[in-house]
């Protein structure tokens, strides 16, 4: 049992770690099989349209999901745009705000496309069927050949034919520096992509890091803090729940009126769902702890000196995780 705690509890402090791990093993495991099993490249006028849709739109796809199972974006819409137009006349005011929370949903939507994309890339068959049919390609290569036509035919076989590229240098020596493998080119920009991303990630962590309106003691202090209030979250919202199910199935088979039950309004669960922001004037570790510390919830959700830490994204996820977004 001590090491199942000593596991869980490894999973739940890395768990964002781990989150993007599984999505991208994930992502390469949905790849292989679409290069095995449903891609073949036409080796026509169509090679280029036909690897680009491979290459790119499963990428657009995931990048849409990403949006759709990140808790942050139904976080931010949920009950943003209510029917009452007294509400909605401070929506424009807020964009800079939203835009900035999506802004950090948008960063990690991006991890599963350009996983997407980089192993594509080292797998080099969709890059290859595209590259082979590209217009560029061919006026490169078959710029010096005696028949351009049948050079752009050979091309277009080469995702289905390796001995294509035999006869185009058999046909024309001086075509060999503009015929490079295009797997190889495939490969060499995949590696680059990944360089890039890691690049990309070590300097916006660092930064984030850097600009962190808090300590590293108080960042593990707040992430413990917020592990307890999830648990306790979650055991009085089952009692809460089971309590008023009980007197309201108890009322119904006995035909008598309800005693008074208190629970959270809608208002309540508003002001406790709304994105969390940091500000230096009145630091709170949750949005329950603000409601709470603020003569229960006489708060605005959005207010001056409010800012958007990425370094906190944390706190948001504190709750959303195990809620079904």
């Amino acid at each position: 049992m001590e090491k199942l705690h000593t596991a869980m509890n490894f999973c739940i402090r890395y768990q964002k770690t781990l989150g993007y791990s599984i999505v991208s093993l994930l992502t390469i495991a949905i790849e292989q099989i679409f290069s095995l099993v449903a891609f073949r490249c036409p080796c026509n006028s169509w090679n280029t349209l036909y690897g680009c849709v491979f290459l790119l739109v499963p990428a657009f796809l995931l990048f849409l999901l990403g949006y759709m199972v990140n808790a942050r974006t139904w976080l931010l819409l949920t009950g943003s745009c209510p029917q009452e137009k007294k509400h909605c006349c401070g929506f424009w005011g807020k964009g800079c705000f939203y835009l900035r929370v999506l802004a950090l949903v948008t960063a990690s939507t991006l991890v599963a496309p350009l996983t997407w994309t980089a192993v594509a890339l080292l797998s080099a068959s969709f890059y290859e069927c595209a590259a082979s049919g590209s217009s560029l390609i061919r006026r490169q290569v078959c710029r010096d050949m005696d028949k351009p036509k049948a050079c752009h035919e050979l091309l277009e076989k080469i995702p289905c034919d390796e001995n294509v590229v035999r006869q185009l240098l058999n046909e024309n020596s001086t075509s060999k520096g503009g015929l490079v493998s295009f797997r190889a080119q495939s490969q060499i920009l995949g590696w680059l992509l990944i360089v890039a991303i890691i690049i990309v990630a070590l300097i916006s962590t660092c930064i984030s890091c850097c600009f962190s309106p808090v300590s590293y003691f108080q960042l593990k202090f707040w992430k413990i803090y917020l592990e307890k209030e999830r648990e306790h979250f979650k055991t009085k919202a089952k009692e809460h729940a089971a309590q008023l199910a009980e007197r309201n199935i108890n009322c119904f088979f006995e035909a008598t009126n309800p005693p008074p039950f208190q629970t959270p309004s809608n208002e309540d669960w508003q002001k406790i769902s709304f994105p969390y922001a940091f500000n230096k004037s009145d630091q709170y570790y949750s949005m329950i702890h603000k409601y709470i510390n603020t003569n229960r919830g006489q708060i605005s959700t959005f207010s001056e000196g409010d800012q958007i830490s990425c370094v906190l994204g944390f706190v948001d996820e504190a709750h959303t995780s195990e809620q079904g977004f």
